[in-house]
């Protein structure tokens, strides 16, 4: 019998019609369906579905007639097919670079809002290893579309969901060999001859002799410049924007003499002309504010000759090159992986750098408004940088610790300790009583108080035995006399009382007698039972009982009941590593039994979306938490509680 071929063409009408008519009813139970009917392996259909909401998106596309919203809609329904298992997982990321290609940017900012909106999405396991390769080219292509200057913010839109779609050590990400961005120039007038700023002062005045007394209010008068501008301060400061471009330029010797003249020039202005009156400034910010109520920002200086005055009293500009200078100082002094052996800076130009910072840091300070706060928050996110830097220089270690396994391992100490770790946990419930002897002793049987009643557990010594001594000591031919007597002893009274109160009937007997203290009382009770005594008594020391206490306990309690766990091994770190890849997506089910919390699980789910690092992190957990009873055996029942047989009997047998 032969198997008829499978049909491409008619599979993918097929699926166009009913990718028509899920977009419709906004839902994929047609899809579903279709791909149920349509006769062929699982692989094939799933090709044919692929290209066939490819096709439905373009005809849209071509057609020019559907909006974004059914775009999306298409995008949303792709997702359900791949949850359903009926579609590839790459296909919703294919939708969204075709659109993206294909649409202008102003719809490209609402599509992009999409993927913002389901980052978690993207993040899951059943997308994220298929679709981050696929979204890092969106973005990349959609970065080559939009102008830095002109859809700042749309770009900074996109480097944040790429930081929060990536894990901190992607180091796709990291520019670990420490590059600079040299497309980055400044550009300003560098032609001396058509400079305007020397005929500046000239054209005010004449502008100022056409206005008459009275046309003028006292708003309108321009504020006047109180710092002296020529072509030359203005050269000097535009061209330290090339070395804030590419540091590198400062370990050259010629290079770094003029940076440093042109530093100390522009630094020593900023240092004469402080920015104490902020009357014009508040009219300024004022007239910047939008109607949301948030400052406008520039992405590149604007270089312009007649801007400069202006530039030099705002303190937002000056804090920008302050703060340039801070940035540049901190990678000169630093320790880069990558810098070059020749990048090294000798003894004057390290003091010269450390007296800059000192200055630039006092200039931050007095630029207002709130400059002592601003400076501080500078100087805390430098040195955050540090460890940025210093974490890179290490090879970018994994966040990840993996436990040191210790001849002894300890609990974890805490200030006051959690219900969970004195009322037992795991296989054996365990009690933690404070310290290891006690612990020992209360775990040695299941059931304390039925131990306690054992027969052999009766240490009480009888009358004879106990007072053979005392009666002894009270007969008057030994001699012995009243303060070397062991009724004088408190503890022996104290033991004789409750020996009297269980066996002696002359303890409850009522008496006329009075006595002035308890060894009066004892010498009393001697002699009566010295009468009723046997004569033949031997004189030799009397057991009280509680000597052997500890020993015939533990040993009672031990044959009670061999605790298992004292013997079992503790559970290894490459034992833990081969359960958690046996485990892998079902570590879950093993969680329930080791008595994991549900923030436990959040936890581990949000640490990692590798199954097995999961499953890692969960065995991590539960031994962290058991401490010295993370054994074998314990581990062992749990799996086969959880059904984990196989995995149980491999570990037993390891």
């Amino acid at each position: 019998m032969t198997t008829s071929l499978y049909n491409f063409i008619d599979a993918k009408d097929k699926f166009a019609a009913s990718a028509v008519s899920a977009l419709a009813g906004r839902t994929s139970k047609p899809l579903i369906n279709a791909f149920n009917q349509i006769t062929g392996n699982e692989a094939e259909k799933k090709t044919t579905l692929d290209q066939s909401l490819r096709g439905v998106l373009g005809d849209q596309i071509v057609e020019q007639k559907a909006s974004c919203d059914e775009y999306l809609a298409l995008i949303y329904i792709s997702i359900e097919a791949v949850t359903e298992g009926i579609c590839s997982a790459t296909t919703p990321f294919l939708l969204l670079g075709d659109v993206l290609d294909c649409l202008p940017l102003d719809q490209c900012d609402k599509i992009f809002s999409f993927v913002e909106e389901n980052v978690s999405t993207w993040k899951s396991s059943t997308f994220y290893s298929a679709g981050k390769n696929y979204l890092l080219r969106m973005c990349n292509d959609l970065l080559r579309r939009l102008s830095k200057s002109q859809n700042t913010v749309f770009c900074g839109r996109i480097q944040l969901f790429l930081a929060r779609l990536f894990p901190l050590s992607e180091k796709s990400g990291l520019n670990l060999q420490s590059q600079f961005n040299l497309e980055n120039i400044t550009v300003f007038n560098k032609n001396e001859q058509e400079s305007t700023l020397g005929q500046k002062h000239t054209e005010e005045k004449e502008d100022g002799m056409e206005v008459e007394e009275g046309e003028m209010g006292e708003e309108e008068v321009p504020a006047t410049c109180s710092i002296p501008i020529d072509y030359n301060l203005y050269r000097k400061f535009w061209t330290l924007q090339d070395y804030f471009r590419n540091p590198l330029q400062c370990y050259e010797k010629f290079s770094w003499m003029t940076f440093l003249k042109y530093s100390d020039e522009t630094l020593a202005v900023f240092k004469s002309f402080k920015l104490d009156d902020m009357q014009a400034s508040k009219r300024k910010l004022e007239e910047l504010r939008t109607s949301a109520g948030e400052h406008v920002y520039f992405a590149k200086f604007l270089t312009s000759e007649k801007l400069m005055d202006l530039q030099l009293s705002d303190s937002n500009f000056r804090r920008h090159i302050l703060l340039q200078y801070l940035i540049l100082f901190q990678y000169l002094k630093g320790q880069v992986k990558f810098k070059s052996s020749n990048c090294i800076l000798n003894d004057d130009q390290t003091a010269w750098i450390e007296e800059t910072t000192k200055l630039v840091h006092q200039l931050l300070k007095e630029i207002p408004p709130e400059g002592e706060k601003f400076s501080a928050m500078v100087e805390h996110i430098l040195n955050t940088e540090e460890n940025w830097n210093g974490w890179k220089n290490e090879g970018c270690p994994s966040f990840v610790k993996e436990r040191v396994v210790d001849d002894k391992p300890k609990r974890p100490v805490r200030k006051r300790q959690a219900p969970e770790d004195f009322l037992g946990k795991g296989p054996d419930r365990k009690l933690f009583m404070g310290n290891d002897e006690l612990t020992r002793l209360w775990n040695l049987h299941a059931d304390n108080m039925e131990a306690c009643k054992s027969d052999d557990r009766e240490f009480m010594p009888s009358l004879d035995e106990f007072f053979a001594e005392a009666i002894e000591q009270a007969d008057p031919t030994n001699m012995v006399e009243d303060e070397y007597k062991v009724v004088r002893n408190s503890n022996y009274g104290w033991r004789a009382l409750r020996l009297l109160s269980r066996r002696s009937p002359h303890f409850f007997q009522p008496t006329n007698q009075k006595f002035k203290s308890l060894a009066d009382y004892l010498d009393s009770m001697v002699s009566k039972l010295a009468k009723e005594l046997p004569k033949d008594i031997p004189s030799e020391e009397i057991k009280t009982g509680e000597e052997d206490d500890d020993d015939n306990g533990d040993n009672l309690l031990k044959e009670s009941n061999d605790s298992p766990s004292m013997q079992s091994k503790m559970v290894s770190n490459q034992q833990m590593d081969d359960v958690a890849a046996k485990l892998g997506a079902k570590w879950k089910t093993l969680a329930g039994q080791l008595e994991m919390k549900a923030s436990e699980l959040r936890e581990i789910e949000t640490d990692s979306e590798d199954v097995d690092m999961q499953a890692k992190l969960l065995l991590v957990a539960w031994q962290d938490r058991e401490g010295t009873q993370a054994t074998v055996e314990n581990l062992v029942s749990a799996l086969n509680a959880a059904s984990f047989t196989q995995i149980a009997d491999n570990l037993s047998e390891a």
